[in-house]
């Protein structure tokens, strides 16, 4: 017999699908300060920052949130830019999982 946590893990990734076409174009539309990489079924985005302890602040915040999500980005940081890419691999593309992570991130910018 399954546990609780072991019931809400596998309710939890078999949520985890794809957005649909529909979906996916009303997301990139909310979603207008990332860019679609249509061959990875992904969104990205670049962030600048003054310098690299701003950036680094930065990508510990989102880092914490992605944490408590269990939805990690893939990033790189270069002095005073971050680069972040969003797609979950579990559902082969764009989910709301990545839509919902992007919202919160654009959110932690503006102060929103």
């Amino acid at each position: 017999m399954l546990d609780q946590v072991q019931h809400d893990e596998i309710e939890r990734d078999a949520m985890i699908e794809a957005l649909s076409d529909a979906e996916r174009a009303d997301a990139l539309e909310a979603l207008d300060e990332w860019d679609y990489d249509e061959a990875r079924d992904a969104i990205t985005r670049t962030f600048t920052f003054a310098d690299f302890p701003q950036a680094f602040a930065f990508m510990t915040r989102v880092a914490l949130v992605a944490e408590k999500m269990d939805h990690h980005p893939e990033w790189s940081n270069v002095w005073n830019r971050v680069e972040i890419l969003l797609t979950t691999h579990d559902a082969g593309g764009l989910s709301t999982r990545d839509v919902v992570l992007a919202e919160t991130i654009d959110a932690m910018v503006t102060g929103s």
